[in-house]
C-alpha cells in the first residue's frame, strides 16, 4: 500500500567547525573580511543557497570545489556576492553632501579652475551613493560655470553592480531625495501601478561602474582622486586591514584631496598620513 504520510524534506547541510575555519580563512585572505565564530550561522545560511544551486550535499564538498582551480575561477564571485553586506540609502549621512558642496568644491575649484573633478564611491553597493553624488554635483555644476566632474563607483559584488547599472528603485527607496531633485532626476513608469522609479539617462551616464576588490594591491587603477567616499565599509575589516586599505587609498588621492568615512568609523590609532578637517572627513595634505 502506498504511504499517505507527507514526504519529509531532507535536512539542510550543517557547516562543521573545520569547514567554517576553512571558509572564514579563505574569505579573510580574498576580501579582507573577518568572520568570527559568531558569524558561523550567518555564513552557513547564506551559502546553503550555493549548495542547492550546485546540487552539493555537504559544506565539505563545497570547500573542495571552491578551493580547486576551476572552483576558484567560477565560484569565488558567487560566494562573495552572498557573504558581503550591502546596505545603503540615498542621501545617507546628508551632512557629508552639505560639506562637499559648501567647503570642498569651492576650495577645489579655486585651485584647479576647469580641470575635471574626479570622485570615487568606493563600496557603492546598489548605486544610491554614486547617484546621490551625481545629483549633488550636477546641481553644483549648474550654478558654477566651467565645473565638470567624473564619478567612479566600485564594489566587489557583481550582483549589486548589475542592480546599480540598471538604476531602478522602489519608490520608497528614494524617499530621502528632496522633491525638486526627484522631479528633475527620477523617471516614473507611465503605468501608475508600477511602484518603481529610474534614474534619468543623463545622470546614469555620469557614473562609471567597475568591480574592484580592496585586497588587490593597486586596485587595478591609475586614477588620482579628488574625493573618495568610502563610508561604512572599513568597519567590516580588522584594524591591520583597515590601516593597509587606507594607505592604499592615500596613494590614489591627489594633493589636498579628501576622503569621507562613515559616521561610526575613525582613523584614530591608525598609521595613516591623513588629517581630520571635519567629523569623519579627512584630507591628504
Amino acid at each position: 500500500m502506498r504511504s499517505t504520510e507527507p514526504k519529509r524534506e531532507s535536512a539542510s547541510p550543517v557547516m562543521s567547525p573545520r569547514d567554517f575555519s576553512r571558509l572564514s580563512g579563505f574569505i579573510y585572505e580574498e576580501v579582507g573580511i573577518k568572520m568570527p565564530p559568531a558569524k558561523k550561522t550567518m555564513l552557513e545560511s547564506r551559502l546553503q543557497k550555493r549548495l542547492r544551486a550546485l546540487d552539493m550535499k555537504s559544506f565539505s564538498d563545497y570547500c573542495d570545489y571552491l578551493f580547486s582551480p576551476r572552483g576558484t575561477e567560477l565560484e569565488l564571485v558567487q560566494m562573495i556576492d552572498l557573504v558581503t553586506t550591502n546596505k545603503t540609502d540615498f542621501f545617507r549621512e546628508p551632512e557629508h553632501f552639505d560639506y562637499l558642496v559648501r567647503t570642498v568644491l569651492p576650495e577645489w575649484q579655486a585651485r584647479h579652475g576647469t580641470r575635471t573633478f574626479t570622485i570615487w564611491s568606493a563600496g557603492c553597493s546598489t548605486g544610491e551613493e554614486p547617484y546621490t553624488l551625481a545629483m549633488v554635483l550636477s546641481e553644483y555644476a549648474e550654478s558654477h560655470p566651467g565645473f565638470a566632474f567624473q564619478i567612479l563607483a566600485t564594489d566587489i559584488s557583481t550582483r549589486v553592480l548589475e542592480k546599480a547599472k540598471l538604476a531602478i528603485y522602489a519608490s520608497d527607496r528614494v524617499d530621502p531625495v528632496p522633491m525638486p531633485l526627484k522631479k528633475k532626476y527620477l523617471l516614473r513608469s507611465k503605468d501608475r501601478s508600477n511602484d518603481l522609479v529610474r534614474i534619468t539617462p543623463e545622470l546614469r551616464n555620469r557614473v562609471r561602474f567597475r568591480r574592484l576588490n580592496f585586497m588587490d594591491s593597486d586596485f587595478g587603477m591609475r586614477e588620482q582622486m579628488d574625493v573618495i567616499f568610502c563610508r561604512n565599509v572599513i568597519i567590516y575589516f580588522d584594524r591591520a586591514t583597515q590601516e593597509r586599505l587606507l594607505n592604499r587609498f592615500y596613494r590614489h588621492m591627489a594633493h589636498r584631496s579628501h576622503i569621507f568615512m562613515g559616521h561610526s568609523e575613525t582613523l584614530n590609532g591608525l598609521d595613516v598620513p591623513l588629517t581630520m578637517v571635519h567629523p569623519t572627513v579627512y584630507r591628504r595634505n
